[in-house]
């Protein structure tokens, strides 16, 4: 817990300090982006990166073999893997693996439950990929919305672990009766949100406009910039989807249904499209915690 009280100022610099020493992401991660970013990168170029990492390669192999994908045989090559998963896939998983490393384990989960954490995580990344779906997204492109759903609320690992005792005050806020929603409670207590500390994590490792839209903006998707606006909407009604599911919990309320309505209009997504979702939503929400294996540590 903090050790003393921490103004506004403190606070911003220990979360800035912190973000400042966190490693950058790992040198294949940074092979394996560049090559996927190449306008005619292959399978046997992206193979050739991930082999020289025998974890990544075991982790892609266990992904294209599990119950997430449901082939009807098993996959050993890793090239015949990429060419079935899709360079975006393997580049996601990768992406993923890495994040997970360096913000997934228990010990950073001073105040939010980590279980609660990442079963919520994972509810937003199967629900944005299946509005993606709903919103042609052609399939390829369909994995970047799952994993922007998996990493939207990073920034709030730094703040329940480094400043405890203030974010223990916003989340009792946000739980009482007609409590503000939690990234208004962190501002109140922080004069800062999860979004800009999610944000200044994803500049830090440089990890694409999208990304740092989606974690900047998911609670203002009126704010991003038109490039990303469509992106961020989803990602923003995935997460209001997800708390009022109640499957796990980030801290946030159970949304009002105006604000679902007001997503659902933005996104251009109807009602009974989103009602439909639910029972894959929650059939897909166990097959997909097979990416939680990969990087998050005990």
């Amino acid at each position: 817990m903090d050790e003393s009280p921490v103004t506004e100022e403190r606070g911003f610099k220990l979360i800035k300090a912190y973000i400042s020493k966190m490693p950058s992401l790992s040198t294949t991660l940074s092979k394996v982006l560049e090559v996927c970013n190449a306008p005619d990168a292959s399978p046997n170029d992206l193979n050739r990166v991930i082999s020289l990492d025998p974890v990544l390669t075991g982790s892609v192999l266990r992904l294209i073999n599990s119950a997430y994908y449901s082939l009807p045989c098993k996959v050993t090559s890793s090239t015949r893997a990429i060419i079935l998963l899709g360079l975006n896939t393997v580049k996601n998983l990768a992406l993923s693996t890495s994040v997970l490393e360096s913000l997934g384990s228990r010990k950073v989960f001073k105040v939010l439950s980590m279980d609660d954490f990442w079963a919520h995580s994972i509810c937003v990344a199967v629900t944005a990929k299946s509005l993606a779906a709903i919103k042609d997204v052609p399939r390829t492109q369909r994995e970047e919305y799952f994993v922007c759903g998996l990493l939207h609320d990073l920034g709030k690992i730094p703040l329940n672990n480094y400043l405890s005792d203030g974010y223990l005050r916003a989340l009792e806020s946000c739980r009482s009766e007609q409590g503000p929603p939690l990234n208004e409670a962190e501002n109140a207590v922080f004069g800062f949100d999860h979004c800009l500390v999610g944000k200044m994590i994803t500049e830090k490792w440089g990890l694409g406009q999208t990304i740092i839209d989606s974690l900047a903006y998911h609670h203002n998707p009126d704010d991003a910039n038109e490039e990303s606006s469509e992106f961020v909407t989803i990602v923003s009604l995935a997460n209001t989807f997800a708390n009022s599911l109640a499957i796990g919990s980030a801290g946030d309320h159970v949304p009002e249904d105006s604000l679902i309505t007001y997503l659902l209009d933005k996104a251009g997504v109807s009602q009974s499209s989103l009602t439909d979702l639910r029972e894959n939503v929650l059939d897909d929400i166990e097959k997909a915690k097979v990416f939680l294996q990969f990087g998050k540590r005990g």
